[in-house]
């Protein structure tokens, strides 16, 4: 500060990061409350810090060169508040050097020594850095010319016991606040301790015995309960008052099951509107599908400028799309539904339960029934993608027509055909081995039903030689067991098989056969026809003819040796 009484320079040039409004150097300490809730001031660019020559009462300081390097400093200790200031002139007293550095700020002590420095502790630590923009200033008492009233100052960092203790106890401080503000948020985030529970008397019990019969307070209850057994207050003569107790907590069960069921059939009512307003977006979204159909015919269509055909196409297949999502919702839904139903009939019926694999065979091909359904919408969906881009690409433009866009948006319709045929052909195959699929769960199915059917009329047999005598009985019973349970097309085969071997006396190759057979039936192959015939040694047997090389194994039908044999 001048004689003027004007800063000897602004805050923000001559230390870095200080902020006025605070009082302090930010960021000091990041521990320091406020520091971090503060956004820093925006730092200057480098801007060139020009001194000029600073006049006071006693003295005048000249600043030094431009050109020459900036002094020295060393590395500043943490809590500063003590400079050093070195270089004084040897007439320099006390008075003059508080008169030069109180421009910076609140001084606490100076101590001089004798040869020409000294040591000047502020009260803030931002004031050192204030002190240390004079470092380099040449000082001259007064205006003589005399060697000892002239010296060049050189201000420094100094490192002070003190100034290290207030700093070591500041840190102590934050550290203690830290600790108490973690404490109480870990206080405030810790979860509220149980209520204690009383200790069991007659009293206490008849309390808690109407508490268990209100609703609002079951759960407070039943908690106390549960503590006074566990604490083993149930005794010989406590076993009574403990028993109405347990016995008051059961009447609830029925309140509850009325509960849940009130609930189910909330949720009921709820599925159902849902269903049916899903119902009700899935016809509108048909309607939609039925207004672009309407409009892709070629009657309306050519009235349609192109921008208008491109906006159209566009919100046809947004819809398709949507509309496809939604049916496989509906769908999905609907096949919850048919499980749940299958469940339920399972559980009711006990009689349902012998057929487990016919129940999830019948699942398995309505869902491969549905999937087929949605396979075959998306397939209709990219045909009709397919069969708009083939009109899309007749009405463009001709190779020999001279219009450039036409030319660009060629092969970008051939791009699109090619890459819907490709996705046509995959749809197709997986739609060929869905059906597969289905075709041989229905086989399946088949099996299955006439198995059951077979052993419901040997179980039929069974109950019928319940009146018969024993040796009748004993018989009937071999007759219904004897022989293994066949489909019908099993039975088919084997009258087929019996016939061509009827035919062929001295008997038939596995291969011969097979061929035979599978003009008839292209699905059976040669490993199922031989696993058939071995199941019934009385009908069919193998014999080997020729030596070595030449041996070759026949099969023969032997179905008239076998009725006598019996």
């Amino acid at each position: 500060m001048g004689v003027a009484g004007q800063p000897l320079v602004s805050d923000s040039i001559c230390i870095q990061g200080f902020d006025p409004s605070l009082g302090i150097i930010g960021p000091i300490n990041p521990l320091m409350p406020g520091i971090s809730l503060v956004p820093r001031p925006p730092v200057p660019a480098e801007i060139p810090v020009v001194k000029e020559i600073i006049h006071c009462k006693s003295c005048t300081l000249f600043p030094q060169n431009p050109n020459l390097p900036p002094p020295s400093t060393r590395e500043r200790p943490p809590g500063c508040k003590t400079v050093f200031v070195g270089g004084l002139p040897e007439n320099a007293s006390e008075d003059i050097i508080r008169e030069v550095f109180d421009q910076c700020g609140e001084i606490v002590a100076v101590r001089k020594s004798k040869k020409n420095f000294c040591h000047i502790r502020f009260a803030e630590e931002y004031m050192v850095d204030k002190a240390l923009y004079l470092s380099g200033y040449r000082m001259r008492i007064g205006s003589s010319t005399d060697k000892k009233d002239s010296g060049r100052i050189h201000v420094d960092f100094a490192q002070a016991r003190d100034d290290l203790y207030e700093w070591e106890c500041r840190q102590r401080l934050l550290a203690r606040e830290e600790r108490h503000r973690r404490r109480v948020q870990e206080d405030l985030l810790r979860p509220p301790s149980p209520p204690p529970i009383m200790h069991y008397s007659e009293h206490e019990a008849a309390l808690l015995a109407e508490r268990l019969k209100d609703d609002g307070k079951f759960s407070e209850a039943t908690a106390v309960l549960v503590t006074w057994i566990e604490r083993g207050e149930v005794s010989r003569r406590s076993a009574n008052h403990f028993y109405s107790m347990i016995q008051s907590a059961n009447g609830h069960v029925r309140r509850l099951m009325s509960e849940k069921a009130q609930r189910e059939e909330e949720m009921e009512q709820a599925r159902e509107r849902f269903r049916n307003a899903l119902l009700a977006i899935l016809a509108q979204f048909e309607q939609i599908t039925a207004v672009f159909t309407a409009a892709t015919r070629q009657r309306a269509w050519d009235h349609f400028s192109k921008a208008q055909r491109k906006n159209i196409d566009m919100w046809r297949k947004q819809c398709e799309e949507l509309r496809n999502a939604h049916s496989e919702e509906i769908m999905g839904i609907r096949r919850e539904e048919e499980m749940e139903m299958s469940e339920d009939d399972s559980d009711e019926n006990p009689s349902k339960k012998m057929r487990p694999d016919d129940s999830a065979l019948a699942a398995q091909a309505c869902a491969l029934r549905e999937e087929n359904d949605s396979l075959r919408w998306q397939l209709d969906a990219y045909r009709n993608e397919v069969e708009l881009l083939k009109q899309e690409q007749s009405l463009a433009p001709r190779p020999g027509d001279s219009s450039p866009r036409g030319e660009q948006r060629l092969p970008f319709l051939q791009q699109s055909i090619l890459g819907m045929q490709q996705q046509l052909r995959g749809l197709q195959e997986e739609l060929k081995s869905k059906e597969q699929e289905m075709e041989r769960a229905k086989e399946e199915q088949r099996r299955l039903e006439g198995e059951l059917r077979a052993l419901r009329e040997k179980v039929s047999q069974v109950q019928f030689t319940r009146g018969l005598p024993f040796g009748c009985k004993e018989l009937s019973v071999q007759l219904a067991v004897r022989g293994p349970s066949i489909s019908e097309r099993e039975a088919l085969l084997l009258g087929i098989v019996s016939t061509f071997l009827h035919v062929h006396p001295f008997g038939a190759n596995i291969e011969y056969l097979w061929s035979y057979i599978q003009r008839l039936d292209s699905k059976i192959s040669a490993g199922e026809l031989e696993g058939l015939m071995v199941r019934l040694p009385h009908m069919f047997k193998q014999e080997f003819s020729g030596v070595g090389a030449t041996l070759e194994k026949r099969w023969k039908f032997c179905g008239f040796e076998g009725i006598q044999s019996m």
